[in-house]
């Protein structure tokens, strides 16, 4: 679990000194602490800040330079990059950015992009679905429907099956799109969630339900469809519970 879902589980302690340094920079970096242009303290006060070598914390840096929220400038120092700039797609970063904080762009945004990969991994997968990917499709949604559900396991559930429908696309870029839609789970799951009502986890399942049926008849229209259906759905009612804050 390293994805933005992580948020969802208890805050475990990093397990190495590097891991710690990143994970506490990145998300002071993420959360606007060290604002877009900042010189961050140098290398003698974050070593004693976190009690690192020089050593661990020039790793840690490298890691976030490459995550492109921090950039070495020669005389300058390490400076804040601006969140334009930013890697989103990197697992961290999104994670760091559900954690820190909503708002309505960037939900608007997150939801432009599922929607620019994932109707089309749909219409895909109708078209090159095996029998094997239906069977692991209908067992998906089988557990998906399931009324004993809490707020985590059907935001794992609904991830498992965006997943294999990026897999059955046989397209290796919409596989790679999943942070993206973690990153939507996680938020819903923050703001609102299905399993807080049973009708509405009844719902989620036929929603997905309908998309497997249209890839199982290979109707790529249609597959495409309900894939926009259910995240337009999802998109509208997260910015509704963000609303209600």
């Amino acid at each position: 679990m390293s994805g933005p879902l992580r948020a969802l589980a208890p805050e475990a302690a990093s397990r190495t000194s590097h891991a710690h340094v990143v994970a506490s920079l990145g998300r002071q970096i993420v959360s606007g602490y060290f604002p877009p242009g900042t010189i961050l303290p140098g290398d003698k006060d974050l070593g004693e800040r976190f009690g690192v070598s020089r050593t661990v914390l020039r790793e840690a840096m490298k890691t976030l330079a490459a995550k492109r929220l921090i950039e070495a400038k020669t005389r300058v120092g390490t400076k804040v990059l601006e969140p334009e700039r930013w890697n989103l797609l990197d697992s961290d970063v999104l994670r760091w950015r559900v954690e820190t904080g909503l708002d309505k762009g960037f939900i608007e945004d997150l939801a432009a992009m599922r929607l620019a990969f994932e109707p089309e991994a749909a219409a895909l997968a109708a078209r090159r679905a095996t029998p094997e990917d239906i069977a692991r499709l209908h067992a998906i949604v089988d557990e998906l429907g399931d009324l004993g559900h809490d707020r985590a396991s059907i935001a794992y559930v609904d991830l498992d099956f965006h997943i294999a429908i990026a897999d059955t696309s046989r397209n290796p870029f919409m596989r790679a799109t999943s942070g993206l839609i973690e990153a939507a789970l996680s938020i819903a799951l923050r703001l609102s969630s299905p399993a807080d009502n049973p009708e509405l986890i009844t719902d989620l399942a036929k929603s997905h339900r309908r998309i497997v049926d249209a890839i199982e008849s290979g109707d790529e229209d249609n597959a495409r469809r309900a894939m926009r259906d259910v995240i337009e759905l999802g998109a509208t009612r997260t910015q509704q519970a963000l609303g209600a804050d």
